[in-house]
C-alpha cells in the first residue's frame, strides 16, 4: 500500500474500489475483507455446515466489520459503544475460548482483527474486560497471526 500498487490499473482490475484487501483465487476475485473470510471458509474450510451454522458465522463475520469496527474506531461513537460491546464480548470469553465455542473459526478472525488493530492504532484502557485481553492475547499467539497482524505491532 505505501507504494500504491492498490491503485495501479492491474489491481483496480481486481478491486475497482482500490481497496485492500482482495484476493484472487484461479480465476476468481474478491475483495472486502468479510465476503473474503467467507468465501475461504466455505471453500477451503475442514468441515462442512449447516445454513444456521453458516449463518452464525457471517453474523459475526458481519458485527465485526459493521459493528465493533465502527463502534471502537469512529471516535463519535467510542464512549457510547465500547462499553456495551466490549462488556457483552467480556461475557462471551468468559464462558468460551473463542467466539463461537472451544474451536477457533473464520468468526474468531474477523472479531480478533479488529480487536488487534485497537492497540495499535489507539490507546484504550481494557483493564474492565480481563476475558477480552486474555482473548486477544491468546489469539495473537497463533502463527499465522504472527505472520500477519503480528508483524505491524
Amino acid at each position: 500500500m505505501q507504494a500504491g500498487e492498490h491503485r495501479q490499473p492491474e489491481y483496480l482490475t481486481i478491486n475497482p474500489i482500490g481497496k485492500v484487501p482482495a484476493i484472487v483465487d484461479g480465476d476468481f476475485q474478491l475483495w472486502e475483507s468479510g465476503a473474503i473470510l467467507l468465501y475461504l471458509a466455505e471453500k477451503y474450510g475442514k468441515t462442512t455446515s449447516s445454513p444456521e451454522e453458516r449463518a452464525e458465522l457471517a453474523q459475526w463475520v458481519l458485527f465485526a466489520n459493521a459493528t465493533l469496527g465502527p463502534g471502537i474506531f469512529v471516535e463519535a461513537n467510542r464512549e457510547r459503544e465500547m462499553p456495551r460491546l466490549m462488556t457483552a464480548l467480556n461475557e462471551i470469553f468468559e464462558r468460551q475460548p473463542f467466539v463461537l465455542g472451544k474451536e477457533f473459526t473464520v468468526a474468531d478472525v474477523a472479531v480478533a482483527s479488529i480487536l488487534s488493530y485497537i492497540p495499535i492504532m489507539l490507546k484504550l484502557d481494557f483493564s474492565q474486560y480481563p476475558a477480552v485481553l486474555n482473548y486477544m492475547k491468546q489469539v495473537s499467539e497463533r502463527p499465522a497471526f504472527q505472520k500477519s497482524i503480528g508483524a505491524r505491532s
